[in-house]
């Protein structure tokens, strides 16, 4: 099966249990998932980092411990040991199952040892801008990982590996980004800030040749370790795009083997999506990051929202082969720092919308699907306890229609500011098809044609109980409750 007609789960949030349950818990459910119609899992990542168990990965501290030695206060990683994680992607693969790895390839964070060098403050607000002389500074910067004692890699890590750091230990309350001495940030990175290839911790040098060749040595260590079937490049917008292409280039020349590749490109301009696809030739997806704004924006503005518009500007209508659709993800959801919440009563809109059209690669977010309770303190603060509803049951029955009927030609009848609906007609295999119509407004009615003539439909949302009849062309007034979505298939309830 093509990834496109496949469903992507992201099998985490930021706030999952840090007991180190959740590989045990992959490797219990993966039956369960692919059941349901899962074709492939995003995991987090899963090397040590900074605040050990409390860390959801991406302070990354030490690539080469999957949880198995006894560094930042743990030998687990949050999710659990590098043993757990293996058995995890075993299991996964067993229930048929491709699994991605969070892959972090911008910073570090947690170094062993500080080290003294030159460098220049940078105004984090304008990257082109210093803001003092070239001065000697006192950097975390040496990493030495001293509990691997040289396994799998004999690599130490130094202050000149990096080009900028944010915390100066000769000058504590200065907030600058520091950047050391002979060297530069890179140019193909998202200009926001003026350059945004500074974004936390000690900042990789990817221009460095020995950091590059720990890259792709890492790689190549990892893919053979885990058998894992693609990656997921966290924060490509401050890295050198071309790297990322280089890397997966040589991973699949190395592996002989097609890996699959999504990148986090968190941008509302389609220009920095369109820039990005471009570098890499096409060779790497991206989240469509401007769909998930959409949906956030209509969640918020009801039926002030044009439904009409909803695709306007997406990457998915642009560049639908490059598309991976998302609802929510652990940076949006609420009390995160890319906190962008779609609403609880839009967002099965928003899975019919990712799940049952034609384009695009799908990912549903664990927290939307399985619900996610936690507390956390907000950027006023002030302390906040989070419920995040449960939608599984609906997600199922989309991914059901997206099994059993979404196929064949789509047509849309984007017709109306707060009723829109669409048809697929399906296929010889899959006769009948699907019509889907939503609303956030009021009770809508939206007149569309299937290519089954003379059939009952019934709405497998059970938003509405009675059936409809198509007529000698295939032509039906299909129905849907205010602010709801019906998705009605052929047959009897």
């Amino acid at each position: 099966m093509s990834v496109y007609n496949g469903v992507m789960m992201q099998y985490f949030h930021w706030y999952t249990s840090n007991e180190g349950v959740l590989w045990n818990q992959l490797k219990e459910n993966a039956k369960d998932l692919a059941k349901a119609g899962i074709t492939a899992v995003w995991l987090p990542p899963a090397c040590k980092s900074t605040a050990g168990v409390n860390d959801p990965g991406y302070g990354l501290y030490d690539l080469f411990d999957l949880g198995e030695f006894d560094q930042k206060g743990t030998v687990r990683t949050k999710y659990g040991t590098r043993d757990e994680y293996l058995a995890a992607i075993q299991a996964a693969h067993k229930a048929n199952i491709q699994v991605y790895a969070d892959v972090v390839f911008n910073h570090k964070m947690g170094a062993d040892h500080p080290e003294e060098f030159m460098a220049t403050p940078i105004n984090p607000s304008n990257r082109n801008e210093a803001t003092g002389d070239l001065q000697k500074v006192k950097c975390w910067t040496n990493f030495t990982f001293p509990a691997r004692q040289g396994k799998y890699s004999e690599m130490q890590w130094h202050w000149w590996h990096f080009n900028a750091a944010d915390y100066n230990l000769l000058d504590e309350n200065n907030r600058a980004i520091y950047l050391f001495e002979g060297k530069k940030f890179d140019e193909n990175v998202d200009q926001e800030f003026g350059n945004f290839d500074y974004l936390m911790g000690c900042n990789l040098d990817i221009d460095n040749d020995e950091v590059r060749g720990e890259l792709m040595y890492w790689g190549k260590w990892f893919l053979e370790t885990t058998a894992v079937d693609g990656v997921r490049f966290d924060a490509v917008k401050h890295v050198n795009s071309r790297f990322f292409l280089e890397w997966l280039t040589e991973m699949q020349k190395i592996t002989k083997r097609k890996l699959f590749a999504v990148g986090e490109y968190w941008s509302q301009h389609i220009e920095a999506l369109r820039h990005f696809i471009e570098v890499t030739e096409g060779s790497i997806m991206l989240v469509d990051a401007v769909l998930h704004y959409k949906f956030a924006q209509a969640s918020k503005q009801g039926k002030d929202f044009d439904l009409q518009k909803i695709f306007n500007d997406t990457l998915v209508k642009e560049m639908p082969q490059q598309a991976v659709t998302i609802v929510s993800s652990h940076d949006t959801q609420p009390l995160q720092a890319l906190e962008s919440v779609v609403e609880a009563w839009f967002k099965p809109l928003a899975y019919a919308l990712i799940l049952l059209r034609r384009d695009g690669y799908p990912c549903i977010f664990s927290a939307d699907y399985y619900g996610a309770e936690y507390s956390d303190t907000g950027t006023d603060g002030k302390k906040y306890d989070i419920v995040m509803p449960r939608h599984q049951w609906m997600i199922d029955q989309f991914m059901r229609v997206r099994r059993e009927f979404a196929y064949g030609d789509q047509y849309d009848y984007f017709d109306h500011a707060n009723c829109i609906g669409w048809t697929r007609t399906g296929d010889e295999k899959h006769p009948g098809g699907v019509a889907v119509v939503m609303s956030n407004g009021e009770h809508g009615t939206k007149r569309m044609q299937t290519a089954a003539a003379n059939t009952t439909y019934f709405d497998l949302t059970k938003h509405i109980d009675e059936t409809i009849s198509t007529d000698d062309q295939g032509w039906a007034d299909f129905k849907c409750l205010a602010g709801k979505v019906s998705v009605w298939v052929p047959g009897k309830k």
